[in-house]
Parts: structure tokens; C-alpha cells; sequence
């Protein structure tokens, strides 16, 4: 039962049981690995041995509010995923361009990846990605590139150390979560979305920086 396995654990285990939960349900994904950028170095996920050690009680638990949780060993990705559509988030239409550029990169530098399992790029090696692709034609403006960059890192599909999201040298590192949220399936259908008229619809003229205290 659910309740006996669960209150076996000691008293500092279940404060991480819970909370493990409640990362699951604000980030959706939960890595083997978190990326020291000072070190230049990635170090072991001590809340993911925990989640793989009690994988079975935190699916058991998860289920009873409708999430299922998956996990892939291989990439050191746990993840939840909602049976109902209340719970998914819908990107808009920028940040679902920005999430197969970047799906796109990670398949084109994973070949190349030995110890780690992340690839690092710049914001401009980004929007230079976006031109190439044909999925825009003008900079992005500020302020609709650091929104939905910013949804990104909350969901832990990338992540960075310094700096403002939309300046051109930020080091950007992409976590292989980004292979969970898009399914090979959507990819294959990219050129759907890219021969669409309204792709550029959330770019705007007009660049509207954010102050260096207004960023995480």
C-alpha cells in the first residue's frame, strides 16, 4: 500500500518527497545531472537518486492525481505528464519555434557530446539558428525573446548562468529535456510550420530591453 511505504521513510526523506513533488509539478522535469557554469563541470542530482530510488511510490502517488511519471535512464530525465488538457501548458507560437531550433541544434551537437549530456550555445548563435531555419526574417524583439526564453528555463529546457536571456553573448546551455518535449513525430513535421504565413505573428518592431534586476 501507498500509505505503509510511504510512511517508512524518515522524517527528512518524506520533506524530500515532497518536495520532489512539488518540482515535478512546477518544472515537469527532474535531470540526473545540474551543470555547475562556474566550474565548467556537471555534478550529480542528489533529489534524482532520491525520485529513481522511490520511483515506484512517487509514480504510485502521482497517478492518484492523474500525472503519469516516466523515466529515461539513458538521458537521466524523470518527467510527469497530465492525462488532462487543464494541466498542459500551451505555448505560443514564438516559443514553439524557439523549441524546434533548439531541438534542432541538441540532434545536430549530440553526436559530438562525450561526458556530458548538454549542449551550450549563445543567444546569437540562437537567432542566427532562426534565420537559417527561415522562421524569421527580423531580430526578434527583446522582450518577446527573454518571455519565452524564460518559460523555457522554467520548464528546464535550457538554462544559464550570467547575464540578460535576449543579449547575444549569453551562454545558453541545452538540457536534453528538450528531446522529451518534442516528439520525433513533431519534428518531422517542422516544415509544416515553418512554410506557415503567420509564423513572425508574436515578433514585434520594436526591441523593449529588460533591466539587468528584473531577470532570473
Amino acid at each position: 500500500m501507498i500509505d505503509e511505504r510511504y510512511e517508512r521513510l524518515g522524517m527528512l526523506d518524506k520533506e524530500k518527497f515532497g518536495r520532489i513533488v512539488n518540482q515535478l509539478l512546477a518544472h515537469t522535469f527532474l535531470l540526473a545531472e545540474e551543470y555547475d557554469f562556474a566550474e565548467g563541470i556537471t555534478r550529480v542530482n542528489k533529489d534524482y537518486l532520491f525520485a529513481e530510488r522511490n520511483f515506484d511510490l512517487l509514480q504510485e502517488y502521482l497517478s492518484l492525481a492523474g500525472f503519469a511519471l516516466e523515466r529515461d535512464s539513458g538521458y537521466g530525465v524523470i518527467s510527469i505528464v497530465s492525462s488532462y488538457d487543464g494541466n498542459r501548458v500551451r505555448f505560443d507560437k514564438f516559443t514553439t519555434i524557439l523549441v524546434y531550433a533548439l531541438r534542432l541544434i541538441y540532434e545536430e551537437e549530440r553526436e559530438k557530446l562525450t561526458l556530458t549530456r548538454e549542449v551550450m550555445i549563445t543567444t546569437g548563435e540562437l537567432i542566427q539558428k532562426l534565420f537559417s531555419l527561415g522562421t524569421i526574417t527580423k531580430k526578434p524583439a527583446n522582450n518577446i525573446m527573454h518571455d519565452a526564453m524564460r518559460t523555457l528555463s522554467k520548464f528546464r529546457i535550457i538554462a544559464k548562468r550570467d547575464g540578460i536571456w535576449e543579449a547575444p553573448g549569453t551562454r545558453i546551455l541545452i538540457l536534453p529535456t528538450i528531446l522529451f518535449i518534442v516528439s520525433n513525430e513533431q519534428i518531422s513535421n517542422l516544415s509544416k510550420l515553418l512554410d506557415s504565413d503567420d509564423i513572425e505573428e508574436n515578433i514585434e518592431d520594436t526591441d523593449q530591453p529588460y533591466a539587468e534586476d528584473e531577470v532570473e
